[in-house]
């Protein structure tokens, strides 16, 4: 019997995880772009707060809707981690952009699937083949080559990227663990917590946005709500090692964004770095489509 068979994932289940990894990844790029377009001329707390403030605006009528019990508390320990960690992860990510350019911040983040795939397997009990290990590796090669790290990579602001990287993979980890536990209240408990921490700097750092960054800060909020819907259910549907290595799409999707919206033309390194990256995760993709669909032992 197949170990994803064992674990009582079934295809259809997998495929939908992985297709929504890739939308809220896909998310992560563009909330990325936007919110260090804005870090430049607000402060990272003021950014987490009216950030909260705009996934509240879909989120408070999603509540009350689906009439969801926001204060079931079970395993309320690692809920209360999970969101310090993703806050910590936003933070970080936003402080650091202001200080380090965007690929260098990427570089440290595309750790992450790394960083999951080791923490699966003590944190969850999940088995990694070594093919997947393989692939991790094999994708985060790919980003270098795409990146070419600047010398800024290793500044004073490197290892708060770092600490983001790590938190992220840890809140990716945590939310794999709370899989049972329903997605609305993770995500509404996440922005409520990001937007106490953002408040709690306002007395030290605010500068009033004018109307079109305001909204835009509302629109990071909404962006970002959405792809943290799409994780969440993600990772409730499929292992946490499996979805790991298409977190490498995100180079992907900035590139095409670079040269969509800012007429960045890809260089040679780019296009060949995002070559690897997409082999790497079809490789992944048709390796668990055909463990999923082997004959039980």
């Amino acid at each position: 019997m197949t170990t994803l068979r064992r674990a009582g994932i079934g295809t259809t289940s997998v495929g939908m995880g992985i297709v929504l990894y890739l939308i809220g990844v896909f998310l992560f790029a563009l909330n990325d772009a936007l919110g260090k377009w804005l870090v430049a001329d607000y402060s990272v707390g003021q950014l987490l707060l009216l950030r909260s403030v705009g996934a509240a605006i879909i989120l408070v009528p999603m509540v009350w809707h689906l009439k969801v019990d926001l204060f079931d508390f079970g395993q309320w320990r690692l809920q209360v981690v999970r969101i310090l960690c993703m806050a910590g992860d936003t933070f970080c990510f936003y402080f650091a952009t202001r200080s380090m350019p965007l690929a260098d911040v990427m570089t440290f983040y595309m750790a992450a699937p790394l960083i999951i795939t080791a923490l699966s397997v003590p944190l969850l009990g999940e088995r990694v083949e070594p093919f997947r290990w393989g692939a991790v590796i094999v994708g985060f090669i790919g980003v270098l080559v795409a990146l070419q790290p600047s010398a800024e990579l290793f500044s004073s602001a490197s290892p708060i990227a770092l600490v983001g990287a790590i938190m992220f993979g840890l809140a990716v980890t945590v939310t794999r663990r709370l899989r049972r536990t329903h997605w609305l209240p993770l995500v509404v408990w996440q922005f409520a917590g990001a937007g106490v921490i953002g408040a709690a700097t306002i007395p030290f750092a605010w500068a009033t946005p004018g109307w079109f960054d305001l909204v835009l800060m509302f629109l990071v909020g909404i962006v970002a709500m959405v792809c943290f819907v799409c994780i969440t259910r993600a990772l409730a549907m499929a292992p946490a090692a499996m979805l790991a290595p298409f977190q490498y799409s995100a180079m992907v999707w900035a590139t095409l964004m670079g040269w969509i919206v800012w007429r960045d033309v890809p260089t040679l390194p780019i296009l060949i770095g995002n070559c690897i990256i997409i082999g790497s995760g079809l490789f992944v993709f048709y390796r668990d489509r055909a463990t999923v669909s082997a004959p039980a032992e």
